[in-house]
C-alpha cells in the first residue's frame, strides 16, 4: 500500500497514561520528556499539531461517578482538571526541549492556560507552535476522544492521530486471541457494523459526519508519531470509503 501525502495540519490525540511509567498514576519524567520530544519532532517536519491530551492518569471521571459518591457531572469536571495539569506538563517538557508550544484549555483555569477561542488557536498553529488542547470540551459527559473530534472539525484537521499502545485496529483482541489480525484500512460503516469500538459513538459520529480520518498507531515505537504526520502507512486508517483513503 502506499505512502499519503504528507499532512498540513493534524490532531493528535494521547492519553492521560502516556505520560506516566506502565501501570503507573501520575506523570513520570521519561516518558513525558519522551512524548514531548516525539511530537516535537514530527513538528519539525512543517506540520501543524494540535494534541488533546486525556486526564486517565490523574483521575477517571467515569470510574469516579461508578463508586456512587461523587455525580458524574462533577466527576466529569475532575476529569477536565486532570487534562489541564498534563497539558501544563506537556508545554512545560515541550519548553524544556525548546519547542514552540501553546496552552489553550475549554474550561476556565485563566493562571494555568488561556480559554479555547478557535481564532486563536488558528493563530498558535500557523505561528508553527505545537498547541496542546486541554479541558475536553469544557462540558460535562463527552469523552476527550469527543474533544479530539470537535477541535479536528473546528480546525479543520486532515485526519485524527490516535495514539494507542497497540499498532492499530484488530478483527478481536490480539492479546487473547493469536488468530487477530491487523486492518491496513477499513471505512467507518465497517467500524460500525463489526463493533470495533475506535471511539465512543458521538466522536466516531462526528468524525464520519465531517469526513476526517482516524489514524489508529502505536505511538511507543520511536518516530512513529513523525511517520503518522509524514503519511507513512502505519498502523489502520479508518476512512469514509475505499475511494476516499486512495484520494488522501
Amino acid at each position: 500500500m502506499n505512502d499519503l501525502k504528507q499532512y498540513r495540519r493534524v490532531l493528535l490525540k494521547v492519553s492521560g497514561e502516556s505520560l506516566a511509567h506502565a501501570g503507573h498514576t501520575g506523570i513520570d519524567a521519561e516518558p513525558l520528556l519522551s512524548l514531548a520530544r516525539e511530537i516535537m519532532v514530527a513538528a519539525e517536519t512543517g506540520t501543524q499539531i494540535a494534541v488533546v491530551v486525556g486526564g486517565g492518569n490523574i483521575v477517571r471521571g467515569a470510574t469516579l461517578a461508578a463508586q456512587g459518591i461523587i455525580p458524574k457531572t462533577s466527576a466529569d469536571f475532575m476529569g477536565m482538571l486532570g487534562t489541564n495539569i498534563n497539558g501544563v506538563a506537556l508545554l512545560e517538557a515541550l519548553g524544556h526541549l525548546n519547542a514552540p508550544a501553546a496552552l489553550l484549555s475549554a474550561l476556565r483555569v485563566p493562571r494555568v492556560a488561556d480559554p479555547f477561542v478557535r481564532r486563536v488557536a488558528l493563530g498558535h498553529l500557523e505561528a508553527g507552535r505545537i498547541l496542546i488542547l486541554a479541558g475536553g470540551t469544557g462540558n460535562p459527559l463527552c469523552t476527550t476522544d469527543t474533544a479530539a473530534a470537535l477541535r479536528a472539525a473546528e480546525l479543520e484537521c486532515e485526519v485524527i492521530l490516535k495514539a494507542t499502545k497497540v499498532d492499530g485496529v484488530y478483527t478481536d483482541d490480539p492479546i487473547t486471541n493469536p488468530e487477530a489480525t491487523r486492518y491496513d484500512s477499513l471505512t467507518y460503516q465497517q467500524a460500525i457494523n463489526e463493533r470495533l469500538g475506535i471511539m465512543d459513538l458521538t466522536a466516531f459520529s462526528m468524525c464520519m459526519d465531517h469526513e476526517i480520518p482516524i489514524l489508529v498507531f502505536d505511538y511507543k515505537i520511536a518516530g512513529h508519531i513523525r511517520d503518522a504526520v509524514s503519511g507513512k502507512r502505519i498502523g489502520t486508517l479508518v476512512h469514509a470509503d475505499e475511494s476516499g483513503a486512495a484520494d488522501q
